[in-house]
């Protein structure tokens, strides 16, 4: 007996052929739509399930393109230089924050922002973010002069003025905080710092990716 690669649809009789199933309309078979709906279960399942695991696989992706991404609201420790580059006198000095990026299967290191670093005189390291708070200028340093007046940083975007320390000096001042600080850490000679950056405009410290 010859045998049919026909589908056949469930409960009706395989000898039916392009005839058609009892009740239905004469040159309408069903019978070739039973791979389509198939096809389209499966899409549909696929589809399902792509998007039940859509955040955690997203979540995964982002992960890996970027694996500096999970670190930005804690920093990133980085090593800017070392003890012997940093004036014995406190001045502050400006140093490049370089780190690396991934792009596609390569990477890179690029400048990501600047920190000013100064020897306190109890030996301890202090790191104060470039950037000012109140409108994300670059904050610079203005030495003293001979008169005795101590040197001072300066925003020269709306003349946000602060002290080494990076507190305010203005009374009402543009910024709407002191400087933003930097944990460092010393590891032998060399100074690491955990850099991040902050959002502009608040009171607060509010850090940002």
């Amino acid at each position: 007996m010859a045998h049919s690669d026909r589908p056949v649809a469930t409960g009706g009789p395989a000898c039916c052929g392009s005839q058609g199933l009892p009740g239905s309309p004469q040159g309408h078979d069903p019978l070739p739509n039973t791979p389509r709906r198939g096809v389209l279960g499966s899409f549909l399942a696929w589809v399902l399930g792509l998007c039940a695991l859509g955040p955690s696989f997203v979540a995964g992706i982002a992960a890996f393109l970027s694996p500096l991404a999970g670190k930005a609201q804690k920093g990133l420790l980085l090593r800017l230089t070392t003890l012997d580059n940093l004036p014995k006198d406190g001045t502050p000095r400006k140093f490049p924050v370089i780190a690396e990026k991934r792009n596609g299967w390569t990477f890179s290191r690029e400048p990501v922002g600047a920190v000013y670093l100064r020897l306190l005189p109890n030996g301890d390291i202090q790191a104060l973010h470039v950037v000012c708070p109140h409108a994300g200028c670059a904050i610079e340093y203005r030495a003293g002069d001979a008169s005795g007046k101590e040197g001072q940083f300066v925003c020269p975007c709306h003349l946000a003025h602060f002290d080494l320390s990076g507190k305010r000096l203005d009374a009402v001042s543009p910024s709407p905080r002191d400087m933003d600080t930097l944990r460092v850490e010393l590891r032998d000679t060399e100074v690491w710092v955990e850099f991040q950056n902050f959002q502009l405009g608040t009171a607060v410290k509010i850090p940002v990716a």
